[in-house]
Parts: structure tokens; sequence; C-alpha cells
């Protein structure tokens, strides 16, 4: 076992990929030499060559491209987009393309190509760098969204989405790179995708949550767990599909839910998970399900981000609501 931040899992996971499968390629802006802003390529190009790791032009649109093009003729591309806030200019690619190619050649042809790309706020990055858009991915069929929440999870869901055959959009927030370490295995494995993980087991409430704010909550439940409260967070981890079979089989034994997401209100995924649990478990519940975001608006610039986005605090206040109703 290795002591690693996730930025050093995500590395050591792209290493090994490139090790196992010849066909699997590197590239994005500034991925190559200097190993992508954060480092997650470091040192890789070095390895297996500017054939295999290399620079693109700055334009996401030609990443996505050739990104699909590459798949067609039998390779694993894994593509690089600098920060997810620049997903726009590569949508039609993303949705168009590799989402529908399975359906559209009557399962002949396939997209095993995973996208990572940072995104998240707490680092006071410049204003587009932060946005979190995994609902826009997340609603279109077809196509997965994985969002680690811990080093130990990001290397085993990386090295699966690498082996899945259909596209998957990998997200690595970037408050999460380096804040914290975690004992990895130093060999190759995978962790399924499509399944939540319990990260915390509890009786009086459950929290569904995902990427940074996992941290938040469980930060919230010690806190709870000092106040008489038994908390049960789960991390859905692959955000699309989502896992609701873990989560409704949480909510039947604790009967009282709070969902908790970094992006807007009427962002993210959060509220197709209020929507299900209220279709298929409502009669569990013994109080309104209870929700924490960020606000409806823009994402503020880097000076305001930490009075804008949710924080443990927020999350201990919704859950003493939802414990206190009656």
């Amino acid at each position: 076992m290795a002591n690693l931040t996730m930025i050093q899992a995500i590395t050591q996971a792209l290493d090994m990929a490139l090790e196992k499968d010849e066909n699997t390629l590197i590239f994005g802006q500034d991925v190559g030499v200097n190993g992508g802003v954060f480092r997650a390529t470091d040192g890789l190009q070095a390895k297996y060559g500017e054939d295999r790791v290399f620079d693109t032009p700055l334009a996401e649109s030609g990443i996505g491209g050739l990104a699909s093009g590459l798949a067609l003729e039998g390779y694993r591309p894994l593509p690089e987009i600098q920060f997810f806030g620049f997903v726009f200019e590569v949508m039609d690619s993303i949705i168009v393309q590799m989402a529908r190619m399975r359906y559209r050649s009557g399962d002949t042809r396939h997209m095993p190509i995973t996208i990572r790309s940072p995104f998240g706020g707490g680092v006071h990055t410049p204003e587009l760098h932060a946005d979190n858009l995994e609902g826009l991915i997340a609603q279109s069929p077809g196509i997965r969204v994985v969002i680690p929440s811990n080093p130990y999870d990001a290397k085993g869901l990386l090295l699966a989405s690498i082996e899945n055959n259909d596209p998957v959009v990998f997200l690595e927030h970037m408050k999460l790179y380096r804040s914290f370490r975690e004992e990895v295995p130093e060999e190759y494995y995978t962790i399924p995708l499509d399944k939540a993980n319990v990260a915390l087991e509890g009786n009086d409430i459950t929290i569904v949550t995902y990427g940074y704010m996992v941290r938040e909550a469980l930060k919230a439940a010690q806190t709870l767990s000092e106040q008489g409260v038994s908390v049960e967070v789960i991390d859905l981890r692959t955000v699309s599909p989502i896992d609701y079979e873990t989560i409704i089989k949480s909510v039947e034994k604790t009967g009282r839910l709070v969902v908790v997401q970094e992006a807007q209100r009427q962002a993210g995924v959060i509220a197709n998970v209020m929507a299900e649990v209220s279709e298929h478990a409502i009669l569990n519940l013994k109080a309104p399900i209870g929700r924490v975001t960020a606000v409806d608006t823009v994402y503020p610039y880097g000076l305001a981000e930490n009075s804008w986005l949710p924080n443990e605090e927020d999350i201990i206040n919704k859950v003493l609501e939802i414990i206190n109703f009656d």
C-alpha cells in the first residue's frame, strides 16, 4: 500500500493503463512535456513516447473529434479537457457522436473513450474553471459520468472507466487533488461502475452526495454523532447512471434523507435522487427530503466562492431540521 494524494492515484492509474494496452493514448492541452496543468500526466510522455502521450492545440472541439475518430479505429483514447468549464466547445463530440455510436451502429461500433477533466470550487480558480456542469452530461443517455471522492476510488474507478467499452466522463474535483492522502494498493485494481458506496453507516438519517461534498458530509456526520445523531453517508461515485437501489435501501432503514451537491439547486443530479425516492420510497419517509446546494446564480469570482459554496455547517443545519421535523 502507498499513501497517495488523489492526483498521485490518478497518475498511477494512467500509467498502468498505458502499460497494459498499447492502443491507449493520452492527449490534450499541455499533457505532454508539462504533465498537465495539475501534473496528472507527469512523466508519462517520457516513459511512453510522444506517439502515445501528446499535446494538442487549444481546441476542445478538436480533442473530442480526434477521440471519436481514434475510437472507431480501434484505439482507447484518454483525452483531457483541461477544465470542465470549457466542455461546451466539445459537447457535439460527446453528446452527438460518442454517446450515440453504439445505438447508431446497431451495437457494431463502440466508443471506449474516457474523458478526464478537473472541476469544482474552493481553490479560487478564474472564471469558467470551477463550474459544476456534470448535470449537462448526466441528462444525456449513452454516456457515464463518474466522480470520485478519494484517492482509492479515483484509481479503481478510473481503471474501470478505461476498461469500459462505452464513453465515460471522469470528473476530478480540484480541491480533492492534494487536500489529503489515503492508503491505495500499488497493484492494478478496479471498482465497479454504477455502484454507490456507503461511506459511513448510520441509522437516523441518510445523506446522499458526491465529489468533494462527500468530505463535507463526513465532517458533518462526525459533528452530528457527538450530538447523538447517527448519519449514513452515501457516495454516489457514478452520477449517471445512479445506483438508486443502494439509496432506497438506506432510506428504508433510516426513514430520513438529505441530498447534497456543490452544484446550483437547479443543476447537478441530486434532484433526480429526490424524485426517485419520492416515487419509490415515499411511505418510508418520516419527514420531507432536505436539500443542500449552491444557490441559483452563476458561479461567483474566487473571492466570494467560500460564501457561495455549500459546507459542513449547511449540512448540519439541514440534517437537524429534518431530524426535528414533526
